[in-house]
C-alpha cells in the first residue's frame, strides 16, 4: 500500500495537539529504582515489520441506528412514509407521525416514483407532525435548518411549516406555496430561536395535498454536504485519522433476499444491502428492511460513504454480497443468473468508484457531483459466511471477474464468524490454497481472551494471505475492556507484516436504539461521547509509527490450578428437558446425582426462563428467554465427570450444559445447537464476557434425547456426545497483563514505546533502548482509570493525560501506573 507523508503529519500533529491541550500531568515516575517488576529490551538495529498507513481504520454498519437517526443528519424520521411491518412488527407507514384531521398513506399510481412507493394524502385544513428521533427534533438557538418536501396539489395549496416543542415556538413558521399540478420539490429555511431536544415538525395544508420526502436538515453538517452527515459524529471518526473505512456491513450485506427492488421481484424490502439501491437522487433510492429490525432510507448511501472516506483521507473498503447468507441464516443461493448479475454489479461498483466520466457509472458519479475518481483499491466479497465451501465457490467467481478487468483491485475474502473452529479452519485452507491476497477475520471475545492471545499472529505464515481484522471487540465498554484490547493491539503491530488492516466494531450506538453492545461511540439526538475503547483506539491510531522496532519483555509469573466450579443447565430461546444428572469425582465418588424424581431443591436458578419438574425431568419452557441458567454443586469441585441427558422440546436453538461454574458471570458451557441451531461450541465466560474455545458446525434434533458427558481433568476438558468424543481443549494460556511494542516514526525519528499494564498494581520497568542515542525527555500520553470506569454523556472517566518525563537514557526505569496504557515518544539524536 502507498505510504503517505501527509498521514504521518496528521498523526504527529494530533499527538502534539493532545500534549498541548492537556491541563493535568500524571505524576513523574521515579527513575532510580534498583528493583523492577519487568524489563523491556529494545533492539533498534534490527529490522522490524513495516507498518502501512492503513493499519488501523473504522468499520461502519447501520446497526444501533448508526445511519438514519445517527451519522446521517436528517432530523425527520420516516420522512417518506415507507415504514412497514416488514421492517418491524410495531411499524406502520405513519410511525413517528401524528395526524390532526384527515390523512392517509397511499400506495398507488399517484406516487412520486416507482421506488418511493408510499406517499401521504393530507386533507384540507389538516396537519401532520413528526417526532424525530430519541426525544424529538434537535435544534440549537441561532442555527439554520433546511426544510424540503415533495408535494403536489390538484388546485394548488399553501403549506404552513412550523417547529415547536411543549414550551412553544422554536422558529418562525414558514408558508410554502404549492403550485397546481404534478410533483415538485419545495424548500424553506428556519432559524431556531431556542435550543431544544424535544422539537416537533408540523406541516399543515390549506387544501388537499400529496406529500412525500418531508425533510429537515441542519445547515451545519460535516463538510456542508447538502445530503450531509451529523457533524459531531463525523468529527469523532475524523479525529481517529483512520486509514480505511469499511462499509456498509456486516450482517446487512449477507442476509435477506439477493433480489433487486423491482416489480419483477415483488418490491422485496428485506434485501441484502446492494449498492445500486443507494445512489442517485435520494427521493429515488430504494428503502430496505434492515437486518437489525428497523427501516433503512438509504439517504446515506455508497456515494456518501465514498465522499466521507475521501474527506477524512481514508481508503474506502466496500463489502458486497457473496450470495451465501450468514448471521445465523445459513443458506447458499443457487441461481447462476442472479450470481452473474451480482458479479456484474461488483464490476459496475468499481467503475462507479474509479471509472472515467465517459463510462456509464463514472458518468453517474460525476452527475452526483464528483467527476474525479474515488481511487478504490480494496473490495471485500462476503461477510462471516458459515458455509465455507459454498462461499468460496462463489467468491472465486467474483475474484476472477474483478482481477480480469481490474487487476489493481485487491479482492478480500473472509474466514467466517469465529476466531477458530471447523468453519475457520476450512475457510483459511481454501483461501491459502487459492492464494487469496487478504482474509478478513472477525471475533468478539472476553477481555481475558485478548490478554491470553497477544501471540495469535506470531505463528501465521509470513508468505500466506494477509490478515484483515475487520471486526473485533472485548464485549464491554469499561476501561478493563479497553486495556485488554490495547494489550492485543501491541500484538497486531508486532505482526504488521501479516496483519495489514484492523478495525474495532461496531462503530456507533444510539443509546435509545441498541441492538449490539459494546460500541465505540455513543450518542443521542443532542450529544455524543467517546467510550473508553475509543480513547484506546485513538491513542494507537494517531501514534502508529512506520516500522516495528524489535523488542522483548519479561512476563508475569502465572500459576494456574485446575478448572474448578459447579455444574449448570441452561437454554437460549429454546425449551429443553434435562434428566439423570450425575457428577462423579476422578476417584469415582458421587458428588451429585439427580433424576428429578423428587424436587429440584439442589438447583439454584440464576437466569431467566421458567423451570419446573415434569414427568421426572427438569424442564425449561420459555422459548423467548435467553440464558436460563440453573446450577448445582460446589464451586470448589475439580477433576470430575458430568453426565446428563438433554432433549430439545421446541424453539430456535438447542441446549447448554455448564461446568466450572463460579457465579453468573464466570463459567464454561457446551452450547449444543447454538446460533439458530447451526453450530455447537464450548464458550468460556469471564466477568460476563464470553470467548469461544472450540467450535463445530452442527445442529440438534427436536425430541431426541442426547447423552452428554464432560470430563474435567486439571485444565483439560474432553467432551463426549452420545458416547463419541466430540472434542477437547486445554485452558492453560496465561492472561498476561503486561504487554508492549515499540515502533519508530520515520518523519520525526521518534521511538514510540507503547506499554499496557492491565493489572491493579503499578509496574516498575527497566527499559533498555539497545544503544540508541536518545534525548533525555520523552513526551508521555497516559490512559489510566479504574478497571470498571465507563465514559458517559455526563462524565469522562477515561481520557488521555499528557506529561513530560525527563529521566530518559539509553537505560532507564519507568513506573507504569496500575490499569494504564502509556505511550512514550522518545526523540533520537
Amino acid at each position: 500500500m502507498p505510504r503517505s507523508t501527509t498521514r504521518t503529519r496528521w498523526r504527529l500533529g494530533l499527538a502534539t495537539t493532545a500534549l498541548l491541550a492537556a491541563t493535568a500531568l500524571v505524576p513523574v515516575p521515579a527513575h532510580a529504582e534498583t528493583v523492577t517488576d519487568y524489563a523491556v529490551t529494545v533492539d533498534p538495529a534490527a529490522q522490524g515489520a513495516q507498518i502501512d498507513d492503513t493499519m488501523y481504520g473504522v468499520f461502519f454498519e447501520d446497526i444501533n441506528r448508526a445511519a438514519d437517526g445517527g451519522l446521517y443528519a436528517e432530523l425527520v424520521q420516516n420522512r417518506s412514509f415507507e415504514y412497514s411491518a416488514v421492517d418491524n412488527r410495531a411499524y406502520t407507514p405513519l410511525t413517528s407521525w401524528t395526524v390532526d384531521g384527515a390523512a392517509q398513506v397511499l400506495d398507488d399510481a399517484g406516487r412520486l416514483n416507482d421506488r418511493n412507493r408510499n406517499y401521504l394524502s393530507l386533507g384540507a385544513g389538516s396537519a401532520v407532525t413528526n417526532a424525530g428521533y430519541n426525544t424529538g427534533v434537535r435544534v440549537e438557538q441561532g442555527k439554520r435548518y433546511d426544510f424540503s418536501v415533495w408535494a403536489r396539489a390538484a388546485s394548488g395549496s399553501t403549506l404552513t411549516v412550523s417547529l415547536q416543542d411543549a414550551g412553544g415556538v422554536l422558529a418562525t413558521a414558514r408558508a410554502v406555496t404549492v403550485r397546481k399540478g404534478g410533483w415538485a420539490r419545495y424548500r424553506a429555511t428556519f432559524t431556531a430561536t431556542r435550543t431544544s431536544s424535544e422539537g416537533r415538525l408540523t406541516v399543515a395544508s390549506s387544501a388537499a395535498t400529496a406529500l412525500d420526502m418531508v425533510s429537515l436538515f441542519p445547515r451545519d453538517t460535516y463538510r456542508h454536504e447538502p445530503n450531509g452527515l451529523r457533524k459531531d459524529l463525523a468529527e469523532k471518526i475524523a479525529a481517529l485519522h483512520p486509514g480505511f473505512v469499511r462499509f456498509p456491513g456486516g450482517c446487512l450485506v449477507n442476509t435477506g433476499s439477493m433480489q433487486d427492488y423491482s416489480e419483477a421481484s415483488g418490491w422485496q424490502r428485506a434485501r441484502s444491502y446492494q449498492w445500486k439501491d443507494t445512489v442517485g437522487p435520494v427521493e429515488e433510492r430504494a428503502v430496505n428492511s434492515n437486518f437489525w429490525g428497523y427501516n433503512q432510507s438509504y439517504g446515506l448511501g455508497y456515494y456518501e460513504y465514498f465522499r466521507f472516506a475521501e474527506d477524512i483521507g481514508a481508503m474506502p473498503l466496500p463489502v458486497v454480497p457473496a450470495l451465501v447468507t450468514g448471521c445465523g441464516r445459513n443458506r447458499a443461493v443457487v441461481d447462476d443468473a442472479l450470481l452473474k448479475r451480482h458479479i456484474q454489479d461488483t464490476l459496475d461498483l468499481i467503475e462507479f468508484a474509479n471509472g472515467p466520466v465517459t463510462s456509464p457509472w463514472g458518468r453517474k458519479r460525476a452527475q452526483m457531483g464528483h467527476p474525479a475518481p474515488f481511487r478504490l483499491t480494496h473490495l471485500e466479497v462476503g461477510n462471516e459466511e458459515n458455509l465455507p465451501a459454498e462461499f468460496f465457490a462463489r467468491f472465486a467467481q467474483f475474484r476472477a471477474a474483478v482481477e480480469a478487468k481490474y487487476p489493481d483491485v485487491t479482492v478480500v475474502s473472509n474466514s467466517g464468524p469465529d476466531d477458530s473452529g471447523q468453519t475457520f479452519d476450512t475457510a483459511w485452507q481454501l483461501n491459502r490454497d487459492a492464494g487469496v491476497a487478504m482474509v478478513d477475520e472477525h471475533y468478539y471475545n472476553s477481555p481475558q481472551w485478548f490478554l491470553q492471545n497477544n501471540d495469535r499472529y506470531d505463528s501465521y505464515d509470513r508468505n500466506g494471505p494477509k490478515v484483515f481484522l475487520g471486526e473485533y471487540a472485548s464485549q464491554g465498554n469499561a476501561f478493563k475492556n479497553g486495556l485488554a484490547e490495547a494489550a492485543y493491539m501491541t500484538g497486531l503491530e508486532r505482526n504488521a507484516d501479516v496483519v495489514k488492516l484492523a478495525s474495532y466494531a461496531p462503530l456507533f450506538a444510539n443509546e435509545d436504539y441498541v441492538q449490539w453492545r459494546p460500541d465505540l461511540v455513543w450518542f443521542n439526538n443532542h450529544a455524543s461521547w467517546n467510550s473508553a475503547n475509543y480513547e484506546v483506539q485513538k491513542l494507537f491510531m494517531t501514534n502508529v509509527g512506520d516500522r516495528v522496532v524489535p523488542s522483548t519483555a519479561t512476563g508475569t509469573p502465572s500459576l494456574q490450578g485446575p478448572v474448578t466450579g459447579a455444574v449448570g443447565l441452561s437454554t437460549w430461546a429454546t425449551s429443553a428437558a434435562y434428566d439423570d444428572v450425575r457428577v462423579t469425582g476422578a476417584n469415582g465418588d458421587t458428588l451429585l446425582s439427580d433424576d428429578f424424581s423428587g424436587d429440584a431443591s439442589r438447583w439454584t436458578h440464576t437466569g431467566g426462563g421458567s423451570w419446573s419438574l415434569q414427568d421426572g425431568q427438569y424442564v425449561q419452557t420459555d422459548t423467548a428467554a435467553e440464558n436460563t441458567m440453573v446450577f448445582a454443586g460446589d464451586t470448589a469441585w475439580h477433576d470430575y465427570d458430568l453426565r446428563v441427558k438433554a432433549t430439545k422440546k421446541s424453539g430456535k436453538e438447542g441446549f447448554l450444559v455448564a461446568f466450572g461454574v463460579k457465579d453468573t458471570g464466570n463459567y464454561y458451557w457446551w452450547n449444543l445447537g447454538g446460533w439458530n441451531n447451526t453450530r455447537s461450541a464450548v464458550e468460556q465466560a469471564v466477568d460476563g464476557g464470553k470467548s469461544t474455545l472450540i467450535s463445530k458446525a452442527g445442529s440438534v434434533e427436536t425430541g431426541r434425547a442426547y447423552d452428554i458427558d464432560v470430563k474435567v481433568r486439571g485444565r483439560q476438558v474432553t467432551l463426549y456426545l452420545d458416547g463419541q468424543e466430540w472434542g477437547s481443549f486445554t485452558d492453560d494460556k496465561p492472561a498476561e497483563p503486561f504487554r508492549q511494542v515499540v515502533t519508530e516514526d520515520d518523519r520525526t525519528g521518534d521511538l514510540i514505546v507503547k506499554v499496557v499494564n492491565a493489572q491493579s498494581t503499578q509496574a516498575r520497568t527497566a527499559i533498555d533502548l539497545g544503544g540508541a542515542r536518545v534525548a533525555s525527555r520523552a513526551r508521555v500520553t497516559t490512559l489510566a482509570a479504574a478497571p470498571d470506569a465507563v465514559n458517559t454523556e455526563t462524565g469522562t472517566a477515561v481520557a488521555p493525560v499528557a506529561s513530560t518525563f525527563t529521566g530518559v537514557a539509553n537505560r532507564f526505569t519507568y513506573t507504569f501506573p496500575a490499569n494504564s496504557v502509556t505511550f512514550l515518544r522518545i526523540g533520537q539524536r
